[in-house]
């Protein structure tokens, strides 16, 4: 009896951390496409601030004695550290020049690299039937993507790069916090200012620093308060990302985030004005189905492992 108990709080913590994830990612889309509408913020810039305010809330919590660092060898985290960068930075250009409803499908397709990443790279399998719900998920983003009347080629191009190394992010993190022996906060900890510095060599190159459009451009007050307050909602969304994917799986975190994407695109399509043709809609239909099935698998194969280890003498 003495595990049930562990089990329950497990599971209530597991819950919290998704509901966290959930309120915050919707949020951090819909802040940012507000601030790329309204002020044309520059986009590394704005993901350079997520990092800088990311790793301001990480040491703050460190005082707080909310975790204790460990020190972690640099070259151990450099790979992660750049494909976070990619993750953030490719996946806020796919939204700035997407619709939000392309931009929240086209990451739908990170779930069907990731399998292939690890199945392919660390030996993992997967049964033929979860397999087979990729099948519906992928048709329904082409299906939205190929009718979508927004489309354009260089917004086709960042979220193909986006999912592929999103992809590459979301397996690392996982493995990284096995293979190191730390916590979510403990490798965000170094990881994010290690990001940071990588991003602040590129800036200078792809936007300007002054005048118009220019990080020390002269921007407004309420710009400058809606960057900061993003800064604040993307430490939550990176923070819940670590915690879920070391507490569960990077394909479960995928599906999860497979959810969000309906309040997204209805949010898109009331705040912004994003069309949604008829077609597009039978896209959405055919990806909520496929994650629907995988969810329902995912959870009998669960119980099926759960049973069998109770079977054991």
């Amino acid at each position: 009896m003495t595990g049930q108990p562990f089990s329950f709080s497990a599971n209530r913590r597991i819950v919290a951390g998704l509901l966290v994830n959930l309120l915050s990612s919707i949020c951090i889309v819909f802040i940012n496409k507000w601030i790329y509408v309204h002020y044309g913020f520059p986009n590394m810039t704005l993901t350079l601030v997520h990092f800088v305010v990311t790793w301001l809330g990480l040491y703050v919590c460190q005082k707080m004695d909310v975790f204790s660092p460990k020190r972690l060898p640099l070259r151990r985290i450099a790979w992660l550290a750049l494909s976070f960068c990619g993750f953030v930075a490719f996946t806020n250009l796919s939204l700035q020049n997407n619709s939000i409803g392309t931009y929240q499908l086209a990451k739908a397709m990170t779930t069907p690299v990731i399998i292939l990443i690890q199945t392919t790279y660390y030996k993992k399998t997967f049964s033929t039937k979860i397999k087979l719900t990729l099948v519906p998920i992928t048709l329904g983003v082409i299906l939205n993507s190929y009718y979508d009347v927004r489309f354009n080629l260089l917004g086709t191009v960042f979220a193909t790069l986006g999912v592929l190394v999103t992809s590459l992010y979301q397996v690392w993190v996982g493995a990284k916090q096995h293979e190191l022996q730390v916590n979510s906060m403990q490798l965000l900890f170094y990881q994010a200012p290690l990001s940071s510095a990588f991003l602040l060599g590129v800036i200078p190159v792809f936007e300007p620093l002054t005048g118009d459009g220019g990080i020390f451009g002269p921007w407004s007050l309420p710009a400058l308060v809606t960057v900061l307050f993003s800064g604040v909602v993307a430490f939550l969304v990176n923070l819940s990302i670590y915690w879920i994917i070391g507490n569960t799986s990077a394909v479960t975190y995928n599906m999860f985030g497979h959810f969000k994407f309906c309040i997204t695109l209805v949010g898109g399509y009331l705040l912004f004005h994003d069309p949604l043709s008829l077609n597009q809609a039978l896209g959405i239909l055919c990806t909520l189905a496929g994650i629907l099935s995988y969810t329902h698998l995912k959870l009998v194969e669960q119980e099926e492992g759960k049973s069998r280890l109770a079977q054991r003498p």
